[in-house]
């Protein structure tokens, strides 16, 4: 979605820095987008911090530390050669050595890792934990291919980006088309280049460094944190009918947990199209979901194949919204992609009686469709702060790794539970500190951006 200039609020000079990031980096609206959201929740920050301005905080957080851009050649089973692109965003490393996921997916360009490593700055500040924030990824798509062909990919990308990462400088992770076996086989070749085992990639085996509850750890936080914005209502999930889009681990672990709370899932996506189960997603139905993408990789459409009155909607291009979102429900998790809750989507949501929303995918929701469940004064839980588990999850994996021990499943999710509880308390109390009670959204932005700002301030200008 384009940034027009004139949906940019704010201060003269938000709009100033605002400009700037469009004239530095154009033909990049996911990034745009992102930064703006940030941007117009700072101004009530500035208004009583004049000193970020003079130390010109908000210039420096915008650009990059560091880009790594690559070539990444690799051949097929048949020998043919392919080329496709790697990248590395190194975005800011005040409160941590760099720390977010590797994106493996034809849409992958230098736009959009810049606004989910933009956004993983704030994200990873919201989770108490020391880390900074960073993004990669590649336009090569895993699907489709043989396991010798993501081998093969995965050891001539991580040929270039091994001489950029570390343990105590970047730890990548998974993100889209990035899972256990494709960060097993760039684990496998660090390994073999450093000549060390160390915590470099999270997300790991469970034989080789890998925390319980990783996996898990976006979709568990999402419906955690939505249980918190319920509390703030004294209610719960209880009985709630949720809409749930995606099928990989975000909403496999999203439904899982649902069903754990006494909610109705009654929705998953993938790229063909979507499912819609009046019954709800239970138990049984999970498991076959799990084996369906983890382990035969087929499509969403086999539900109707499996369980009676379950209905399939194909992908129509030519719509411009979502059927997805548009059936009765109390509660939404918007779990696949950027930008997959447009306004009209919104609208329908609202109009359907939806009145919590907790992203736990990342920047799903447009920033006309944020603003009319922000108008709505709905519980509204901001990806940077909703699905901030999957990153706590993996930081949680990065001490055990730096202290050679494995906690128990208990103790993760434990931890996992508290540290959602915590970025849900500092999200609405600094809400209310700057006057917009209920809003997660500047609460989100701010208490990242505070923790971020002083950590700069305090090291100089670098």
């Amino acid at each position: 979605m384009a940034v027009a200039e004139a949906e940019i609020k704010g201060s003269a000079y938000v709009k100033e820095v605002m400009a700037l990031v469009k004239a530095k980096n154009p033909a990049e609206p996911e990034f745009h987008q992102a930064v703006l959201e940030v941007l117009e929740s700072l101004d009530l920050v500035l208004q009583r911090r004049p000193e970020y301005r003079s130390a010109r905080i908000l210039e420096r957080i915008v650009e990059p530390e560091r880009v790594f851009m690559f070539r990444v050649p690799w051949q097929d089973d048949r020998g043919e050669i392919h080329v496709n692109r790697g990248f590395r965003i190194e975005m800011n490393s005040a409160i941590g050595p760099y720390k977010g996921g590797l994106r493996f997916h034809p849409s992958v360009n230098l736009g959009i890792l810049k606004f989910l490593a933009f956004e993983q700055v704030f994200k990873n500040s919201l989770t108490t934990l020391p880390m900074g924030g960073g993004k990669g990824g590649s336009d090569f798509d895993p699907k489709g291919k043989s396991d010798n062909e993501v081998m093969r990919f995965c050891q001539s990308f991580m040929t270039e980006l091994f001489r950029h990462i570390g343990p105590n400088t970047d730890v990548p992770a998974g993100d889209i088309g990035v899972g256990g076996r494709e960060i097993g086989f760039l684990f496998g070749q660090y390994k073999r280049l450093r000549n060390e085992f160390t915590g470099v990639l999270t997300g790991k085996g469970l034989n080789w460094g890998g925390s319980l509850i990783r996996p898990e750890a976006t979709g568990y936080g999402a419906v955690y944190f939505a249980q918190e914005m319920l509390g703030t209502r004294k209610e719960s999930l209880q009985g709630k009918v949720c809409l749930v889009s995606g099928s990989g681990n975000v909403a496999q672990y999203t439904i899982e947990k649902l069903l754990d709370f006494g909610a109705k899932p009654v929705t998953l996506s993938d790229s063909s199209g979507y499912i819609y189960d009046e019954a709800g997603i239970d138990r049984e139905k999970l498991k076959f979901l799990l084996e369906l993408k983890n382990v035969r990789r087929g499509r969403i459409k086999e539900f109707t194949e499996k369980f009676k009155g379950v209905t399939y909607t194909p992908l129509d291009p030519k719509l411009d919204y979502n059927p997805l979102w548009n059936h009765k429900a109390h509660c939404a998790f918007p779990s696949a992609t950027q930008n997959e809750i447009n306004g009209k989507d919104a609208g329908n949501l609202l109009k359907n009686g939806v009145y919590v929303v907790s992203e736990g995918a990342n920047m799903p929701t447009t920033l006309e469709g944020a603003k009319q469940f922000l108008d709505a004064r709905i519980l509204y839980g901001p990806a940077k702060a909703a699905n901030a588990g999957g990153v706590a999850t993996s930081g949680l994996e990065m001490s055990q790794n730096s202290l050679r021990l494995t906690w128990t499943r208990e103790e993760v999710d434990q931890r996992l539970h508290n540290i959602m509880k915590a970025i849900h308390k500092a999200c609405y109390e600094t809400a209310e500190e700057f006057g917009t009670p209920g809003n997660y959204v500047n609460g989100a932005n701010i208490a990242g951006f505070l923790k971020i700002a002083d950590s700069m301030l305090d090291q100089g200008l670098v």
